[in-house]
């Protein structure tokens, strides 16, 4: 079984934001004010050296948000893509503060009290609901990996920076690009 992983290509990502609107689109009934599951970061803005690069959720293989959550509201699919099961999220916030890419969001209702229940991206693998339920839809966005495809964010990538899929297809793809560039062979490293 494919274990599906995000890679974002700093040297193809042109800050361009098309992910996050792509991601807002495709979940917007899932979506509450304040939440952005993806997010474009840059670094070293207008200085040598400057790289944007496309964050989310990595759905990683030893996941500390599942470490650190009380209420055991994580769980892997055979995929290996990290999804979270709203009706049993308490909102500690527990998992905001161990993942290191600042993937769990809570809605901003208000300014003191409780932070509501954790919203991140699902790989756009929708949640534990029926697969193309309106309850699916409405907790946790599209499940394009149901009908067989993509997360929408890497779909439509302009610049193809954002890689999504199967890890060894996409380590593939970002290996063959590393190798290519400086080759005057190349066409677009």
């Amino acid at each position: 079984m494919a274990t599906m992983k995000f890679l974002c290509d700093t040297k193809r990502c042109i800050e361009c934001n098309g992910c996050v609107t792509a991601c807002k689109n495709e979940n917007d009934s899932a979506l509450e004010w304040g939440i952005q599951r993806r997010r474009v970061v840059t670094i070293n803005d207008g200085k040598p050296g400057e790289a944007s690069i496309s964050v989310a959720c990595m759905h990683c293989s030893d996941a500390p948000c599942m470490a650190v959550c009380p209420a055991n509201c994580f769980y892997k699919t055979e995929d290996g893509i990290v999804l979270h099961d709203k009706d049993t999220c308490i909102g500690c916030g527990y998992c905001f503060y161990a993942c290191p890419f600042g993937a769990p969001q809570f809605p901003q209702k208000s300014v003191f009290g409780g932070r509501g229940k954790m919203d991140k991206c699902t790989f756009c693998a929708g949640g534990p609901e029926e697969n193309h339920s309106d309850k699916e839809r409405k907790q946790y966005g599209a499940n394009r990996i149901a009908e067989g495809k993509l997360p929408m964010c890497a779909e439509l990538c302009a610049t193809k920076a954002l890689l999504a899929g199967d890890a060894e297809v996409v380590s593939n793809i970002f290996r063959e690009r590393v190798a290519s560039r400086g080759s005057n062979k190349a066409i677009w490293g």
